[in-house]
């Protein structure tokens, strides 16, 4: 079927919306229409990478919308549910058994490997294959994606506000509520204040923690920090971030830290924000460019997160209840933008204007 979707020909390039050809859905897949898609710095982080490159390439990998047509094998979904698209995984490798599918084995190549699920092209144009990402690609006006990207979404919820949850939300959600885990009365420090650390933070204002800091070098966000739940906050272009977190602890540190910065430098930081025993969770693959040393870490726990340690099926719907009683008001990070001002929707996540875009998608 011929659908529109944005481009991105190459790692210098804007995204260009274009009509291309998108195949029919096969035995395990659905063909949704998409009815919006979240940006992610996950998207720009590969439509502008020069090693490895992908392009050309349909991105998005935050999606929404209605399930148009189902396989002949697909189950427990049909047409005319609604759903939000999340990380793809395989189901059947010794992590996916275990309930971690977020360390798939081949997560790798399922999500960024350009490819559908069998290995195949969905995406072309003028015959030539377009690459695919996250087994759904979802910047466009329909998807074609594997069974196991998919979560329900109740009828109560805002589909428009669901497709980040599939990604950025969850990852920064889960990496407290899900690795973390601090007990009511604890601290946090939280540095980076996109969508994820900002998550991150309303899932430790709902834990019950009771002293949270929150990191960045853009007041707005630091403001938004303080409606979401902060009790403090520190501008590191103004402050020094440890002296300042002792200070606020009354010397001790906190009791954990969360660092979605992406940064080696931040993320140690981070850790010498925390208190002798606490615990540090980074999100993804920040750290590498800076090794955190043994006299640093003492008696410190540092953990990497992926996807927020989370089942989707289970985590999103949990999140989605969260929001519906107040308790993750999430759609307070999000702005949204036709799909047409795809390009201005970047531009404004990358400078820090906008915490979470949300592209929506003509009727």
């Amino acid at each position: 079927m011929k659908i529109q979707a944005a481009i991105i020909y190459g790692p210098h390039d804007p995204y260009v919306i274009e009509e291309v050809d998108l195949a029919e859905p096969k035995a395990n897949e659905v063909l949704v229409k998409v009815t919006a898609s979240g940006y992610c710095h996950t998207d720009y982080s590969v439509a502008h990478r020069e090693e490895r490159p992908i392009h050309p390439a349909v991105l998005g990998h935050e999606g929404s919308g209605v399930i148009v047509e189902v396989g002949s094998q697909i189950t427990g979904f049909k047409p005319g549910d609604r759903v939000c698209m999340s990380f793809c995984y395989c189901g059947e490798c010794y992590a996916c058994i275990t309930g971690r599918p977020y360390q798939c084995e081949l997560v790798g190549k399922l999500n960024f490997g350009g490819r559908a699920f069998d290995g195949t092209a969905r995406l072309s144009k003028d015959g030539k294959e377009l690459a695919n990402f996250f087994n759904q690609s979802s910047f466009a006006t329909y998807a074609v994606t594997h069974q196991h990207n998919l979560v329900h979404v109740p009828d109560e919820m805002d589909l428009r506000l669901t497709g980040p949850l599939g990604c950025g939300i969850q990852t920064g959600a889960g990496a407290v509520l899900n690795c973390l885990k601090p007990e009511p009365g604890s601290s946090i420090v939280v540095f980076g204040l996109g969508g994820v650390g900002m998550s991150g933070l309303m899932a430790a204002k709902a834990s019950g923690c009771t002293t949270i800091i929150a990191v960045d070098t853009v007041d707005s966000r630091l403001a938004m920090a303080m409606e979401l739940g902060a009790t403090h906050t520190i501008n590191a272009k103004k402050d020094d971030p440890e002296t300042t977190v002792k200070e606020i602890t009354k010397g001790k540190g906190t009791n954990y830290a969360l660092d979605a910065t992406g940064s080696g430098v931040t993320a140690r930081a981070a850790l010498r924000c925390t208190h002798y025993f606490g615990m540090l969770a980074i999100i993804g693959g920040g750290g590498g460019d800076s090794p955190i040393l043994g006299g640093d870490l003492g008696a410190r726990t540092i953990t990497g997160i992926t996807e927020g340690r989370s089942i989707p099926t289970v985590f999103i719907p949990t999140l989605m209840e969260m929001h519906l009683k107040g308790l993750f008001p999430f759609d307070k990070l999000v702005e949204f933008y036709d799909f047409a001002d795809i390009n201005q929707a970047e531009a404004d996540s990358i400078s820090g204007k906008t915490i979470k875009p949300i592209l929506l998608m003509p009727e």
